[in-house]
């Protein structure tokens, strides 16, 4: 009788996933240009976006004026506000807030201003006065995914999501799959260049991505 043959591999544990929360997980596009591995940090880019002309509020008392105004790097669908909260004589200041109503900057008559949304307001014969306002209509965003990299100054930079598995978008954009929430181990994350894991942790944290120690570290 023929003894049976077996072949010997050795076996690595995955240790990316470190606890029982519950992976929710998210389908992306990876930008064309990266292979990368399973656990790799990313960050989102905006690749096009719709934005229409800013809107001045009818009861605004100044007759001041936005440029052209272009997406940014973290372009969000739904609309843009700028509302004076610093009046001035020939000059004024405005907050901008994002379609979630979270003021993302502050905007200073005849300074461009960039950030989700990159705009130039313009001084007119009427002086602006607190509560004078715009908006400003985003909409078709297309969001891609990379890897991270503390001084990426395209979106990446923060990182958003966790790569659920190897994806090669070496030679085109690839679909992807990224975990939202977790709890992962920071020793088998990959980081981009500039990231640690104590230098993203909190920030992670507040989007339900939590990072613990390595297992023996």
């Amino acid at each position: 009788m023929e003894s049976a043959e077996f072949s010997t591999d050795t076996f690595t544990p995955d240790r990316l996933i470190a606890g029982d929360m519950q992976l929710v997980p998210r389908t992306i596009t990876v930008l064309s240009g990266q292979s990368l591995l399973r656990g790799t940090l990313l960050g989102k880019t905006a690749v096009s976006a719709t934005v229409g002309a800013a809107v001045a509020d009818a009861g605004n008392t100044g007759n001041g004026t936005v440029g052209t105004v272009t997406a940014g790097a973290e372009a969000k669908n739904g609309n843009y506000r700028l509302v004076c909260v610093e009046p001035g004589t020939n000059a004024g200041v405005f907050a901008v807030f994002n379609p979630n109503g979270i003021e993302i900057g502050r905007a200073t008559v005849g300074v461009a201003f960039t950030g989700g949304i990159n705009f130039t307001i313009a001084d007119g014969s009427a002086d602006f006065i607190s509560g004078d306002a715009f908006t400003v209509a985003v909409s078709a965003a297309v969001y891609k995914y990379l890897k991270s990299a503390a001084a990426a100054t395209d979106g990446s930079e923060v990182p958003d999501l966790i790569l659920a598995d190897d994806c090669d978008a070496s030679a085109a954009d690839a679909t992807g799959v990224a975990y939202a929430t977790g709890i992962f181990d920071d020793g088998a994350v990959i980081y981009g260049t500039g990231h640690t894991a104590d230098s993203v942790r909190e920030g992670l944290r507040k989007l339900g991505i939590h990072l613990i120690p390595t297992a023996g570290a």
